[in-house]
């Protein structure tokens, strides 16, 4: 989907210029424990700030549900931004009002950023309402959406404020479009996806969607034993959703030649650390055992699969990675991602979560910041956030 501007077409020097983040960082005692999101937001904060912008920063941070909670504060966000630009960074304790108009009037004209409080302290915001966006919008003459992990809600922050001010994606939503995109539109092929994690249920509009776009799609995470269990199989105690069987055999009679499935799995009597696994054929899964991992013979399958790529898209670990008996498979993608001459793209919180862990990040050629949103992306979806700045 392409947008009407970008940031390049539009005459911003020396403006007002809303931008809506994704600042959504964790917070344990108002103290920030992942600032990736604040770090990816950088890049559209500085080439703004070289335009000579004053930015009115915005986001929302945990769903505090339209009230005031001093625990949902973006103020440590402000804090920890002022170390990491050159440019002054001010705080306001609401998003709308008085405060933002003195804050506005203080500074206008300078070059900075004046970090609004919490969005979804209001719960204008999440209704999508035009008059809470006409409030928000007041002072700026341009419009940036940076924000793709809210690109999927039509909220008044991300789609009615588009409507009222010339606006552009931000470099990291610009740069969501054109590789999440292009997977949709024009990969480079052969494009291999690895779709993981725990249900069919939540993956299966996207499923289909990149089975049909894909060369192949090689499955891992608890997701696979629905598919075994349609197949007849005993799968022990493994995770399985019942309601979707009859969904797992079609899509298997559908595409029998692009979906593939793991050979072997590791198994395990009980989920715990230092439980230990077993290596199985899927054909012998043992009674009272669960899988949670792909087995050793299918990460040399995988492997080998992957290096024929020229497009990799990852969304969804291999099994129960936050354990370290169970993060093999996904350690094992992450290493083979890691060398690969072909495009790499990581979507999806869990995927994204493990790479990170595993210090692979730097090797991907791109780590998208929406779940939920990459999904729906993937799955085809017009995105209202997108749409509004087309």
């Amino acid at each position: 989907m392409k947008t009407k501007n970008t940031l390049d077409t539009l005459e911003l020097s020396n403006s007002v210029v809303f931008v809506r983040a994704d600042l959504n960082v964790p917070l344990n005692d108002k103290v920030i424990s992942d600032e990736t999101r604040i770090i990816k937001s950088i890049p559209t904060l500085q080439f703004l700030l070289d335009k000579g912008c004053t930015i009115l920063l915005s986001s929302h941070l945990g769903r505090p549900k339209g009230k005031i909670n001093k625990d949902l504060s973006l103020e440590p966000v402000a804090k920890r931004l002022n170390e990491l630009v050159s440019s002054p960074v001010y705080f306001v304790n609401d998003c709308i009002g008085e405060s933002v108009d003195k804050a506005v009037n203080d500074h206008k004209g300078e070059k900075c950023i004046i970090l609004l409080e919490n969005l979804r302290f209001y719960s204008e915001e999440t209704a999508n309402d035009l008059d809470f966006a006409k409030k928000l919008s007041k002072h700026a003459q341009f419009y940036v959406n940076d924000a793709f992990g809210t690109a999927h809600r039509a909220h008044a922050s991300t789609y009615q404020i588009a409507t009222l001010l010339p606006g552009a994606p931000g470099l990291l939503l610009e740069k969501e479009i054109e590789y999440l995109g292009g997977v949709l539109t024009a990969p480079d092929k052969p494009l291999i996806t690895l779709l993981g994690g725990s249900k069919v249920s939540s993956k299966l509009t996207v499923l289909k969607s990149l089975l049909e776009k894909s060369d192949k799609v090689l499955l891992g995470g608890g997701m696979i034993f629905t598919f075994y269990k349609a197949q007849g199989l005993d799968i022990g105690n493994s995770l399985c959703e019942d309601d979707f069987l009859e969904n797992a055999k079609s899509i298997m009679a559908e595409f029998p030649n692009k979906l593939v499935l793991p050979s072997d799995v590791r198994v395990t009597s009980e989920i715990k650390e230092s439980s230990g696994t077993q290596n199985v054929s899927v054909n012998s899964i043992p009674k009272g055992t669960m899988g949670v991992d792909i087995g050793s013979e299918t990460e040399k399958q995988y492997c080998d699969l992957l290096k024929s790529a020229k497009t990799v898209l990852w969304n969804g670990p291999m099994g129960i990675f936050e354990i370290a008996d169970y993060a093999s498979g996904t350690k094992v993608v992450c290493e083979t991602m890691a060398v690969l001459n072909s495009k790499t793209i990581v979507g999806g919180g869990d995927s994204v979560a493990a790479v990170t862990q595993m210090g692979y990040e730097d090797k991907m050629d791109h780590i998208s910041t929406g779940g939920g949103a990459s999904l729906e992306f993937l799955e085809g979806k017009i995105l209202p956030g997108i749409e509004a700045l087309s």
